[in-house]
């Protein structure tokens, strides 16, 4: 008997199926009017208005994107919940709550309320806020509490992360609404710190360069309990984390906070540069980008985009969760299962030598992205010992309780592109739910899949 033919690996691109769906979101609003440069600071009025990226990064670490999602931009507010983060770590939660409160204000970001009696500012994420928090950053002096905000900001990225000179300086020449707040905390006593040296920080924080692919990253670290996904680094510790997505959930925003809320049901930060940040916790993390502005400081296209992405795809935080379960309980290949009790020996045989062409992937609980994510990815490169690299994989999807829209649209986008590549499809649902569309068989029993992928085997070797 000649020896088991070594099976080739094939490709199935599984996770351009991702892409293909971020593509989907960018073109439609790629074209949208509206909205306004910002102008206060006379840089970011020099922006391309066209500009548009999309960025999202899982919790295994992959990031698929979208449009100019490699275009660098200044950081801006989007860097608040990340200093707030350095704060907490430094000082921890009760002690920076004497100095920052954690309630929306129902106010735009260049708010000037301040808590009457202890002259707190509301949250850490309006101007107010984070002016006092990047203050509470442990440093000797002005310049080594900057390196120490602008490495926590590359942690989170997981790159060093570089200062945009012209926007700083344009930044530092016209924030007097900035001085006459940071001024009026210094009285109240809120602010300790000297005025103009932290505002020298805080204006260069805010002028710290980053991309939608970075603010992926970054939020996907936040996603991820803290831990960057794409390094393996643990740049905050758990709760940390916990907290900033909470502030991010209510204030983050601005005085658009609970609309957001309503209609997206994720964490998130806007600014004035045009980025939006954005966490589906445990799953994923949302970056975007566009630099025209509505009436609030948000950007435009980025809002719309990331709504539709959560309405589309059921990313909503409400949405009733699931057991903490892996998606994928089984994969593995025919070859090393039982084989069916009626098949000859020279079947036998036969399915020894050339059953790793046929694949299994058994998938359990609710199939949303991060769980879409993880089987699209087993399936990136499928073994097959024929000549033609014909192969099978059975889907099981016995122990599937529900597979949500954005799970069933790129289920189905595997298949096709499986099928396209000599791949056949089998899918095994004792309930017939049809939850998987296109596939070329379907059946209610692990055993009748095995028995027919076999016999299609069999029949082309």
């Amino acid at each position: 008997m000649s020896p088991p033919a070594q099976p080739s690996m094939r490709p199935t691109g599984a996770g351009e199926l991702i892409t293909d769906t971020l593509d989907v979101v960018h073109d439609r609003f790629s074209a949208s009017e509206g909205g306004e440069l910002a102008s206060y600071i006379p840089e970011l009025a020099t922006a391309d208005p066209g500009l548009f990226g999309i960025a999202v990064a899982s919790v295994t670490g992959n990031v698929y994107v979208s449009g100019d999602a490699d275009v660098p931009f200044t950081i801006q507010s989007l860097s608040k919940p990340f200093v707030f983060a350095l704060a907490l770590r430094d000082l921890g939660l009760e002690e920076v709550l004497v100095r920052v409160g954690a309630e929306p204000s129902g106010e735009g970001f260049s708010s000037i309320r301040l808590e009457p009696g202890t002259g707190r500012p509301p949250n850490p994420m309006v101007n107010a806020g984070a002016i006092v928090t990047t203050s509470l950053v442990d440093a000797p002096d002005e310049a080594a509490r900057f390196e120490r905000i602008r490495a926590e900001l590359g942690a989170f990225a997981g790159r060093e992360l570089d200062v945009d000179e012209r926007v700083y300086a344009s930044e530092a020449a016209t924030g007097d609404r900035n001085r006459a707040i940071a001024y009026l905390m210094h009285g109240a006593g809120s602010l300790q710190a000297d005025v103009e040296g932290t505002l020298g920080t805080y204006f260069r924080q805010c002028s710290v360069l980053v991309t939608a692919r970075d603010l992926a990253v970054m939020a996907a670290t936040l996603a991820n309990g803290g831990v960057n996904p794409v390094t393996g680094v643990e740049v905050v510790e758990e709760h940390v984390a916990e907290r900033v997505l909470a502030v991010m959930a209510t204030c983050g925003m601005y005085d658009y906070a609970g609309e957001w809320l309503l209609r997206a049901g994720l964490p998130a930060k806007s600014g004035v540069s045009g980025g939006l940040v954005c966490a589906g916790v445990g799953q994923f993390g949302l970056g975007l980008f566009s630099p025209p502005l509505d009436a609030r400081g948000n950007s435009v296209r980025s809002v719309a985009a990331a709504q539709e992405i959560s309405r589309r795809f059921d990313l909503h935080l409400m949405h009733r969760p699931d057991r903490d379960v892996s998606a994928l309980y089984r994969s593995t290949r025919v070859d090393r299962l039982r084989q069916l009790a009626h098949r000859t020996p020279g079947q036998r045989r036969r399915l020894r030598d050339l059953g790793s062409a046929i694949s299994v992937r058994a998938v359990q609980g609710s199939v949303e992205f991060a769980a879409a994510e993880s089987i699209l990815r087993s399936v990136d490169e499928l073994p097959s010992p024929l000549p033609d690299g014909e192969c099978w994989l059975i889907l099981d999807l016995s122990r599937a309780s529900r597979v949500i829209s954005l799970g069933a649209q790129l289920l189905g986008g595997l298949v096709e592109r499986l099928q396209s590549q000599r791949v056949h499809v089998v899918v095994v649902d004792p309930f017939e739910r049809g939850l998987v569309t296109g596939v070329e068989h379907r059946t209610t029993t692990f055993e009748d899949a095995q028995r027919w992928c076999e016999d299609q085997l069999l029949a082309t070797a």
